[in-house]
C-alpha cells in the first residue's frame, strides 16, 4: 500500500508565498530594520526588571483585558507629544502596530470591502489585506515620492475603499504628509476609515505636524504609533492608536481575549514613565539622519527627503550588488522600495561612519 502524504489544506492564495521578514544576519553593523541603536540604560533595565517581578506572582491570572493603566499612560504621552487632548477611551494598543493594523482591517475590512494605499509604501499593507480577506488596491505617488492628491481622489472615487492606509512618514521613502492631504483624504473617504501610520512620527523634522492634531476635525481618522522605534522597545512589541472611542469599541469586537500580556503591559507602562530618557536620543538620530542625507547628496546620490530614522537613496543599476557589497564589508542595509533604491537605517556615529566608508569602497 502506498503511503499517503498529507498536504495541509492551505488557502489557495497563500500557496507558494514566502513568509515576510527582513534578513536577520549576525554582522557588525545592522542598519536594515529601522531599530533605535541606543538600548535602555542600566537604571531603566533595573526598573523594567522590578516591574516584571512585581506582576510575576500573579501570572496564573489573566491580565487586565482593558489595559486601562497603559491606555491612560499612552493618552497622556500623546497629549504632551502632539499638543492634543486625548483620553484613555480614544486609545487602543496591541502587540506591535502590525497587530493594530490587522485588527483595524478585521473590523472595517473583510470580504466585499477594499483597502487602498499608494506605492511605494509599507510592504506589509497588502499582506494585512490578504490575511483579512480584504481586496487590495495600490495607487501611485509622484516621481519624487510626494503625495499625488488628485490621483488619490480619483482612485477613492472609483473604488470606494472602506480603509485607506497612509504612512507618514512614509516607509520606505521617509516622506511625511502635509496636514491638508490628511484632511482632504479623510473627506474623500467619507464613511470609510483613514489610517495615518505614524510609526516614525517622533523623528519628524521641526515644523512637521502630527495627524493627531486633526482628530477632532476628522471623525473617521485613526493615527497609529509604536514603541518600537523612538522608544527603542522593538523587542517589547507594543503598538497603539488614537481615534474616536467608537473605533476603539469596534476593535474590541475582533480582538483576541487578553491579547496584551501582563508582562507587555508592565514593560510598556514602565517605559512611558521613562519617556524623557528613552526619547533623549531622538534628537541625535535626527542630526545623524540630516548629516547622512547631505553626505549622500554631495556624493552624487538621489536621496528622498526623510522625516524618519532611515534614508532611501539611489539610483543603482544593480542595487543587489551594492547591497551584497556592503554586507561583505559587514554592513547590513535593506534592499526594499522602488527598483534601483536602497534604504539605510540611522545608527550611531560609528555605525554611520562604517556605512559611509563601505559605500565608498563598494560603489567606486
Amino acid at each position: 500500500m502506498t503511503e499517503r502524504i498529507w498536504v495541509p489544506p492551505l488557502r489557495a492564495e497563500l500557496e507558494g508565498i514566502e513568509p515576510y521578514g527582513a534578513p536577520q544576519l549576525d554582522v557588525p553593523v545592522q542598519l536594515n530594520v529601522n531599530e533605535n541603536p541606543y538600548g535602555p540604560s542600566p537604571d531603566l533595565v533595573q526598573d523594567l526588571a522590578t516591574a516584571v517581578r512585581g506582576i510575576a506572582g500573579a501570572l496564573n491570572r489573566y491580565p487586565d483585558r482593558e489595559f486601562v493603566t497603559l491606555r491612560e499612560g499612552l493618552a497622556a504621552y500623546l497629549s504632551a507629544e502632539a499638543g492634543v487632548a486625548l483620553t484613555a477611551a480614544q486609545v487602543w494598543a496591541a502587540n506591535g502596530s502590525n497587530e493594530v493594523m490587522v485588527q483595524l482591517l478585521q473590523a472595517f475590512g473583510g470580504p466585499g470591502r477594499t483597502a487602498l494605499s499608494f506605492a511605494p509604501t509599507y510592504s506589509m499593507y497588502p499582506e494585512y489585506a490578504r490575511d483579512t480577506n480584504t481586496a487590495w488596491i495600490s495607487g501611485r505617488r509622484h516621481e519624487d515620492f510626494s503625495f499625488d492628491l488628485e490621483h488619490a481622489r480619483g482612485l477613492i472615487a472609483e473604488h470606494h475603499p472602506s480603509v485607506v492606509l497612509l504612512p507618514s512618514p512614509n516607509n520606505p521613502t521617509g516622506t511625511a504628509l502635509p496636514p491638508e492631504v490628511v484632511t482632504h483624504i479623510a473627506e474623500a473617504v467619507g464613511d470609510g476609515v483613514l489610517v495615518i501610520d505614524e510609526a516614525y512620527a517622533e523623528f519628524r523634522r521641526e515644523g512637521t505636524p502630527s495627524a493627531l492634531a486633526l482628530l477632532d476635525r476628522c471623525p473617521n481618522l485613526v493615527v497609529t504609533r509604536t514603541m518600537s522605534k523612538a522608544f527603542a522597545l522593538a523587542g517589547a512589541r507594543l503598538g497603539y492608536l488614537a481615534a474616536s472611542p467608537a473605533v476603539c469599541d469596534a476593535i474590541r469586537v475582533v480582538r483576541l481575549p487578553y491579547h496584551l500580556s501582563a508582562v507587555t503591559q508592565a514593560v510598556a507602562v514602565t517605559a512611558l514613565r521613562h519617556a524623557p530618557e528613552l526619547l533623549s536620543r531622538v534628537g541625535d538620530l535626527r542630526r545623524e539622519r540630516d548629516a547622512l542625507v547631505r553626505w549622500l547628496r554631495e556624493a552624487g546620490y538621489e536621496v528622498a527627503d526623510s522625516d524618519a530614522n532611515f534614508v532611501l537613496f539611489g539610483r543603482f543599476v544593480d542595487r543587489h550588488a551594492i547591497w551584497q557589497g556592503l554586507l561583505d564589508h559587514g554592513v547590513l542595509i535593506r534592499e526594499t522600495g522602488p527598483d534601483g533604491w536602497l534604504r539605510v537605517s540611522v545608527g550611531t556615529p560609528d555605525e554611520m561612519n562604517a556605512f559611509r566608508e563601505a559605500l565608498v569602497e563598494v560603489d567606486r
